[in-house]
């Protein structure tokens, strides 16, 4: 039989054109099955996690006379493990006015080896690099500020104490000082009244 000529299947503009739209609408389908949106749940995961890995980029903990890190420093260690973090312990010393700036202070020093010794101690026992550094100045707050900028940390550390021993006491001036002024994230740790899972596993 013979076919004659113009009588086979012809294809015009608009059915290809409604071909395509359906092929894409196929295709779409089946990629949004295999790929489905992201929760809103999954969706802040997502951040958070990304805020934590900016966060933690550098780490710094503070110790002094009136900030006592101790308790503090195995978080430090384990943010700094988990994050590859640069991880930086410093003891600042403050010098009254009574007393020339490069003073001897032997307790205030004896206190310093002692403070970041536990804290080398807790580090390597974490397979995790602390850089240590004792100052002498007369402003805790100055110094603090200023070693963060000059390190670019993205985090301080700061253990602390409250200013008496009933409820609602305030944290002390120095450290509340710093938080108000730092201009990276600041992360302030009271220890508990009869201590802290983070201080046994720290000791």
């Amino acid at each position: 039989m013979t076919v004659p000529p113009g009588a086979g299947p012809t294809i015009t503009f608009t059915g290809a054109l409604v071909a395509v739209v359906i092929a894409v609408s196929i295709c779409s389908v089946l990629w949004w099955m295999l790929h489905p949106p992201k929760s809103q749940v999954q969706k802040l995961a997502a951040e958070t996690a990304r805020e934590l890995k900016r966060m933690v980029g550098s780490i710094m903990v503070v110790f002094s006379p009136e900030i006592n890190s101790s308790h503090m420093m195995a978080l430090a260690v384990k943010l700094a493990r988990g994050e590859r973090s640069e991880l930086l312990a410093v003891y600042v010393i403050e010098v009254p006015l009574t007393l020339p700036p490069d003073a001897e202070m032997p307790d205030e020093e004896r206190a310093a080896l002692d403070a970041l010794g536990t804290a080398e101690t807790i580090a390597n026992a974490n397979n995790v690099t602390l850089h240590t550094e004792t100052v002498k100045v007369r402003s805790t707050k100055e110094a603090v500020l200023a070693i963060a900028k000059r390190e670019k940390a993205d985090l301080i550390i700061l253990g602390s104490y409250l200013e008496g021993k009933y409820s609602g006491a305030r944290l002390g001036g120095t450290i509340q000082d710093i938080a108000a002024e730092a201009k990276c994230d600041v992360l302030i740790g009271v220890e508990g009244k009869h201590g802290t899972l983070l201080g046994e596993e720290a000791s």
